[in-house]
């Protein structure tokens, strides 16, 4: 198994993907989210590190969360500000309805609301965030989805989008198997989380993909943040994701033209 690491997984499926997999456990799978993600999502350091430095506490910030599953993610970050006598509203949103219902179904917190959508659905609303997020969603996504996704936070984001996800290695999928084999058995947790690790990107993989503008950075324990900073007011932006995209298909047009050109002149 360790040997089929080098090559992204991008064919494996998580069995809580499948809309037919058993309720109960899927359940049970949100449930205990909370305790996996305390140890191998680095949420405390994106937290001390790129977002409690941007909160106050007199000013409202807004944060969007988005692939938010159970919800345990955006329920720490409201509970930590609240500690820190900071102020965080976050929006937290997932297009599954039954991640919605689970998240949505536990008790209520001031400064949070679940919501069943896309980010694509809150673009076309035309809704912004300071700061928007997402953890363990990038390695679900196919090239176009993730595309897709840092257009729309470019789009949702007035200063800040970090998206957190796995990076793939053999011992981040020993010590995951290892660690998790006697906990998590009424679950998908050990499945799903082995299965989330061969279809996630390396640090080359994903720093190769990451549009301009976009940076990725290595943290512990085999983590990756792909992050991405509003430009300063008044300072020279870089287009969009999609103007440059579009830019650049433009461009690959012009080429081919040129070239079909010179071929006519050379007969």
């Amino acid at each position: 198994m360790l040997g089929k690491l080098r090559d992204r997984a991008v064919d494996a499926v998580e069995i809580m993907d499948d809309p037919d997999c058993d309720a109960e456990t899927l359940r049970r799978t949100y449930a205990n989210f909370r305790y996996v993600n305390a140890v191998v999502s680095g949420l405390r350091h994106t937290y001390r590190h790129d977002i409690r430095p941007r909160l106050s506490a007199t000013a409202e910030t807004s944060l969007l969360d988005i692939g938010s599953g159970g919800g345990d993610v955006a329920r720490s970050l409201v509970r930590w500000a609240a500690r820190d006598g900071l102020r965080l509203t976050v929006t937290a949103i997932d297009p599954d309805a039954r991640a919605h219902d689970y998240a949505s179904g536990r008790p209520a917190l001031p400064g949070l609301e679940f919501r069943r959508a896309l980010s694509s659905d809150l673009v076309a609303a035309g809704e912004r965030f300071d700061i928007v997020l997402s953890n363990h969603v990038l390695h679900h996504l196919s090239g176009t989805e993730l595309g897709a996704l840092l257009v729309d936070s470019e789009r949702l984001a007035r200063g800040l989008a970090l998206h957190g996800d796995i990076e793939r290695a053999p011992l981040a999928y020993l010590g995951f198997g290892l660690g998790t084999w006697p906990f998590f058995r009424r679950s998908f947790i050990r499945a799903d989380g082995l299965t989330s690790i061969r279809r996630s990107f390396t640090w080359r993989e994903l720093a190769a993909v990451a549009p301009l503008g976009w940076s990725v950075r290595r943290e512990v324990p085999y983590r990756l943040m792909l992050r991405w900073q509003a430009p300063p007011t008044g300072s020279r932006a870089i287009p969009p994701v999609a103007a440059r995209a579009e830019a650049a298909d433009v461009a690959q047009a012009d080429s081919a033209r040129a070239e079909s050109a010179r071929a006519a002149e050379e007969r």
